[in-house]
């Protein structure tokens, strides 16, 4: 089940691969909605062969080294959905280069359009499970990763799908610097309580967090995107949490 058309790679991917018991790992959630514009589609065999992360090869040393604009550091969005925030922080952060990855074919056309009308040289993206992704990175290699608004799986029967769960906790603490920040995001109050349940008893996170303001308004750079727009509307009051590695 989606929730809120949420694009799969908003936490509903899940490896390929032999998880801990040998069993092969799902992909859950839709690959594909509505059919491409041209434009598009023109896009997808034009500028994302540019842009597509190589993961059948060893990554770069220096990941700063893919990107055609000069950067400083590296971050990561999983599932960007609309593109909005990965367009937003790619504009504001010039020096900042960016990977995002959605495994949702019309997520990654809206963010192919906005890249190619912006002439961004600071992202690159990754089309397919989030988790190869993660797998691939070097240690230490993002200063900050962003989980926006994931797809909650609000059936009790398939919380496991949901993409914070504590497998997936230790890779992304492989990947981040020390004192380097994880946000996360949800509308969903259920799912906030899990998630920050799965990461306070983590050894590899510690949540940032002063005051309830911390957590009920939106960073200072947040750039809004459409789940949080529709939420609001619906009634729903978002969470921003920032969880830093220790």
């Amino acid at each position: 089940m989606q929730h809120g058309s949420r694009s799969p790679g908003r936490g509903a991917a899940r490896r390929p691969g032999d998880d801990k018991d040998g069993a092969k790992r799902a992909f859950f959630g839709r690959r594909k909605g509505h059919s491409l514009k041209p434009r598009q589609a023109a896009l997808f065999d034009t500028l994302l062969p540019k842009l597509a992360l190589d993961l059948t090869k060893p990554a770069a040393v220096d990941l700063r080294t893919l990107f055609a604009a000069p950067v400083d550091t590296l971050r990561l969005e999983i599932g960007f959905g609309g593109a909005e925030h990965l367009i937003a922080q790619a504009q504001a952060h010039p020096r900042t280069a960016f990977i995002g990855t959605d495994a949702f074919v019309n997520a990654v056309a809206k963010a192919l359009v906005a890249i190619d009308e912006r002439k961004l040289g600071n992202i690159r993206l990754h089309f397919g499970d989030a988790s190869e992704l993660l797998d691939w990175l070097p240690d230490e290699s993002c200063a900050q990763i962003d989980l926006l608004y994931p797809d909650p799986w609000p059936k009790r029967r398939h919380w496991k799908r949901r993409f914070i769960q504590d497998d997936n906790l230790r890779r992304l603490a492989r990947i981040l610097q020390k004192g380097g920040v994880l946000r996360f995001a949800t509308d969903i109050a259920d799912y906030a309580a899990y998630a920050l349940a799965r990461v306070m008893r983590s050894e590899d996170f510690v949540w940032a967090a002063e005051c309830a303001d911390d957590w009920r308004n939106p960073w200072p750079d947040f750039a809004g995107t459409r789940y949080e727009a529709k939420a609001k509307r619906e009634g729903r009051r978002p969470a921003y949490f920032i969880f830093r590695r220790v």
